[in-house]
């Protein structure tokens, strides 16, 4: 089932971002009302009603296109932590965050994307990143590349000898004990800031104009998508054991995406 699946025509899952996103997360964008954010788990964790009514949205669609098929959501674990259980199920699982970058889609920033990933028995196996504002669209599939508005992405790797730019846990989002494990960044030669959404960092490693992310939290539908694109961009992962991080959690913490493994294997070098 999943090999035809993936095998098939993908763009009907496309068309499934693009109506979620058209339907419940741009007409908000910019046009908030006070009572649709709410906070989590503080100030800095927010949810707004397009965070839930595109989750509800993409949960009803993706489900009707793979039968037999779960949803693990952000929004949907957020209210039953038992949901996120799925990942480690026989069913064929969709990783969904349906607005990565929440605060910047607050604030009215367009720094703020649509995140999807198929994925089964732990393994990612395609994924789709969609930044409305732009109308940018990258699509990974394992072992048939990473592509942006239909064109290949590669990664490539850094010039030699130049500073490498990485985008790490931001401190709003970080414990003392996260903090202290990024500090190794702060080297000479690597140029780390705090990162946006975490989405779009990846999207900027896979096309190879942002050198690598570090980050100190494994939710799934902050990584899976990303990491997918990376990989398929010719790009490595590794936590800070040295093996790949696992969507399924149990990861050594942090751990870096790169556009290369040497790159990869030098901030890992640095985390620990």
């Amino acid at each position: 089932m999943m090999d035809d699946f993936l095998t098939g025509d993908l763009s009907d899952v496309e068309e499934a971002l693009r109506k979620a996103a058209a339907a419940e997360i741009t007409p908000r964008f910019r046009q908030l009302a006070e009572h649709e954010i709410v906070e989590k788990n503080g100030p800095h964790d927010l949810v707004t009603a397009a965070d839930r009514l595109a989750e509800a949205h993409l949960t009803a669609s993706l489900t009707a296109l793979l039968p037999g098929s779960v949803v693990v959501g952000e929004e949907a674990v957020h209210a039953d932590p038992a949901v996120y259980e799925a990942l480690h199920g026989d069913a064929p699982v969709w990783i969904v965050d349906p607005v990565d970058g929440t605060r910047q889609f607050v604030h009215g920033e367009p720094g703020f994307c649509t995140l999807v990933a198929l994925a089964h028995r732990g393994e990612v196996l395609a994924s789709w990143t969609y930044a409305p504002v732009a109308d940018e669209l990258a699509v990974a599939v394992r072992g048939g590349g990473a592509r942006l508005g239909g064109e290949v992405l590669r990664s490539g790797s850094p010039a030699p000898g130049a500073v490498l730019e990485v985008a790490m846990s931001h401190p709003d989002y970080t414990t003392p004990e996260q903090k202290r494990a990024l500090v190794g960044l702060a080297e000479p030669g690597v140029l780390a800031r705090p990162c946006g959404s975490a989405g779009l960092e990846y999207l900027d490693v896979a096309r190879g104009v942002l050198d690598a992310v570090a980050f100190s939290w494994e939710y799934a539908w902050d990584h899976a998508a990303g990491l997918l694109l990376v990989t398929e961009a010719g790009g490595a992962h590794l936590t800070v054991t040295g093996a790949p991080f696992r969507i399924t959690g149990g990861n050594s913490l942090p751990f870096t995406a790169a556009r290369d493994e040497a790159t990869a294997r030098r901030i890992r070098e640095l985390l620990t």
